[in-house]
């Protein structure tokens, strides 16, 4: 995947990859502006599993292999959280 594809449009993920020493705290923060970042509409969970698919096989161990693995994780177990809409009405 190169800088700029449609999974990584700024090519943030991409750039996390080639930071010798990045952190984890690094990686969350790269991780969000990446989500901020997708165009509307986008669906997050494909894009996610595509990057993980083509950056984990080849760095496992980086810590933004865990932190997208965090993140997919994170939508499989998003639910409902409530709102005004999920409100009882009278």
């Amino acid at each position: 995947m190169k800088k700029g594809h449609t999974d990584d449009p700024k090519g943030l993920i991409f750039e996390a990859y080639r930071i010798d020493g990045i952190t984890t705290e690094e990686c969350r923060t790269i991780f969000l502006d990446w989500a901020l970042s997708l165009p509307d509409g986008s669906d997050s969970r494909k894009a996610l599993e595509d990057l993980l698919a083509h950056h984990a096989p080849q760095a496992p161990d980086h810590p933004m292999t865990a932190v997208m693995r965090e993140g997919l994780h994170g939508l499989s177990q998003q639910g409902r959280r409530g709102g005004w809409r999920s409100r009882p009405r009278a």
